[in-house]
Order: structure tokens, then C-alpha cells, then sequence
């Protein structure tokens, strides 16, 4: 990004945070000073973040920062209390308590999307009966193959019809393997998707939405908490959520400051951004019954050793989402 743009893409993003609030009003500041360990899960969806450590500050709040590729990664992160709060995948809830923790909380989900395979230039799959005998790239365990393996199974669709290519790594692995030809499509996220369809490698099955199963749905994450982090900051997690609910709501409104923003979290360039946010509906659609769903599903999938939609409920806090929001 060269100098001119990121004075450009500074000035827009700080007359953003300008903008009027649609939430509550900022929360008090804490009594004493208080420091809150955020994970950053570099996806765009959860670009919101970028305001948070300016916006805490007014709270008396210091932030600092770990940077994560994958949710499981940030899972993890949060079991062993080395971040108090980070974006993590719509099935790691379950699959805390199917390890036997009830160390993470979620507060609320972050945003929804609808879901196509990208497929190599070449390559026909305009119908789920198109897939029999394709290399499909997965990422398995992520939350994208959970939307894909939900959706499969709720169409009838013998997951062995086609041949899973495990890729791991993060979204550039994926889009690489799609270019040299490795695999015929992959089940992507973005802004990965959208960055291999700008570049031309492939385009969008965009009559064949995974994004609809019943078990799983369209949310791309969700915010959690560690429990501890709960009890003893509470008043710093009540800030960092007022703080992250006005600025998607606010990006939400305004597809180029989304774009903008998504670009600084992401180092990505606004054309790949502009292109992604087309797709991203900011705001969390995930509620109770929905996660019971997933559990139950991901059990009967083989995903999770046990059915742990029983006990979702004991995970799962909207008590900080309610505080923050309008009354």
C-alpha cells in the first residue's frame, strides 16, 4: 500500500469513527485501570476490531493484542486463558465442552454470508449433482466445512461422491492449490473466495448455496470470552463489545468504509475488499437454538465424540450483548 493510500485510507477511517453511535451509550469507565487481551483472527468479517483499542481507552481500559489465522487457533488460545476474548468458529463452543471445558463463553455471533465452491476456470459444477468425482479442497474441522458437510448431509448427498482434498493452512494455501490445478474447487472462506475470483482462477457455484443447512446456518463466527475474564473484567469486555457492536454496525451501513477497513485488518488490497464485502452481512444471526442444532449435528457428523447440545446453554451469555444494545 503505498504512502498516498494509507493517508487516504487513515483520514476515511478516522472520520468513520466520528460517525453517529447506533448502539447504547459508551459504557463508564472502569474504577481501575484494567487490561484486556484480544485475539485477532484475521478474517474480514471481524474487521470491526481495529476500533477497539482506541474506543477502550476511554474506558480505562488497555488492550493487547495476539494475531491468529484460524478460529481453532484462537480456540485454543482462549482455553489456556492467554486471551480473554477473540473471534472463534460457530462449532468450537461444542466442541470446548466435548473436551470436557466450559472455560469459553460466547457473547454473539458476527456475521452471515452466503457460501459457494469456488471452482477452477474449466472445470462444470453448476449442480450438486456436478461434485461426483471432483477434488474438492477442504479445510476440515473449519467452520466452512461444517457448513458444507451439514448441507451434504441434509440434501442426501453421500459425502464420499466426491474425493476431500485436506488442505492446511490458511486461505492462500487453498487458492494456490486451485491454481495449479491440484483440486477442481474448494470450500473457502473470505476474503480468500473472493480474492481467487478477482484474480481469475476460478468463479462462484453461485447456484448452489451451502450456507442453508438447518443444522449450521449462515454465521461465520462469533465472539467469546474466557470465563474467568467474565468474572473479573467484566466492565473491559462490556466496553470492547459496545465498541465492536458500533463500529460493524456502522461499517455495516457504509460498504466502502467496510472495505477500507477490512483492507487495514487485513493488509489486503480494495479491490479484493470491495469484492468481499459484497458477500459479508455484518451482524450476528446465531441464537441458543441454533448452536443446540449445531451440536447435536456435529455429534451425529462424527465431528465431536459426544452430544453436547444439552449443555450449549451453559456457554453461551447474551447478558453483555443486552447491556450495550439500545434499550
Amino acid at each position: 500500500m503505498n504512502t498516498l493510500h494509507r493517508i487516504a485510507l487513515g483520514a476515511a477511517l478516522a472520520a468513520f469513527a466520528t460517525a453517529s453511535l447506533a448502539v447504547g451509550p459508551r459504557p463508564e469507565p472502569a474504577k481501575e485501570r484494567q487490561t484486556l487481551t484480544v485475539g485477532n483472527v484475521k478474517v474480514g468479517h471481524l474487521s470491526p476490531i481495529i476500533f477497539v483499542p482506541e474506543d477502550l481507552k476511554q474506558c480505562n481500559v488497555e488492550v493487547k493484542t495476539a494475531e491468529f489465522v484460524r478460529y481453532a487457533d484462537a480456540r485454543t488460545a482462549l482455553l489456556s486463558g492467554s486471551v480473554d476474548v477473540a473471534g472463534i468458529g460457530p462449532a468450537d463452543l461444542a466442541i470446548a465442552l466435548a473436551q470436557g471445558s466450559d472455560k469459553i463463553v460466547g457473547l454473539t455471533g458476527v456475521a452471515s454470508s452466503a457460501k459457494y465452491l469456488v471452482v477452477r476456470k474449466g472445470v462444470e459444477i453448476r449442480d450438486w449433482k456436478d461434485i461426483a468425482g471432483k477434488k474438492i479442497g477442504i479445510a476440515p474441522g473449519s467452520a466452512v466445512w461444517f457448513q458444507w458437510a451439514a448441507t451434504l448431509a441434509e440434501k442426501g448427498i453421500p459425502y464420499k461422491s466426491f474425493t476431500a482434498v485436506n488442505i492446511q493452512g490458511g486461505g492462500t494455501a487453498f487458492v494456490q492449490a486451485l491454481e495449479r490445478g491440484d483440486v477442481d474447487a474448494v470450500a473457502l472462506w473470505e476474503p480468500f473466495e473472493s480474492q481467487a475470483v478477482a484474480n481469475g482462477i476460478g468463479y462462484f457455484a453461485d447456484t448452489m448455496d451451502y450456507s442453508r443447512s438447518k443444522a449450521v446456518g449462515a454465521e461465520l463466527g462469533l465472539l467469546a470470552a474466557t470465563r474467568d475474564a467474565m468474572k473479573n473484567k467484566r466492565d473491559a469486555l462490556k466496553c470492547f463489545l459496545w465498541s465492536y457492536k458500533n463500529a460493524e454496525e456502522r461499517l455495516a451501513r457504509d460498504p466502502e468504509a467496510f472495505a477500507q477497513a477490512y483492507t487495514k485488518y487485513t493488509g489486503l488490497p480494495p479491490e479484493v475488499t470491495r469484492e468481499s464485502v459484497k458477500i459479508i452481512k455484518l451482524g450476528g444471526v446465531l441464537d441458543l437454538e441454533q448452536l443446540k442444532r449445531q451440536a447435536k449435528v456435529f455429534n451425529e457428523l462424527g465431528v465431536i465424540p459426544k452430544d453436547t447440545s444439552g449443555q450449549i446453554s451453559t456457554v453461551w451469555d447474551q447478558s453483555l450483548l443486552d447491556e450495550v444494545m439500545k434499550k
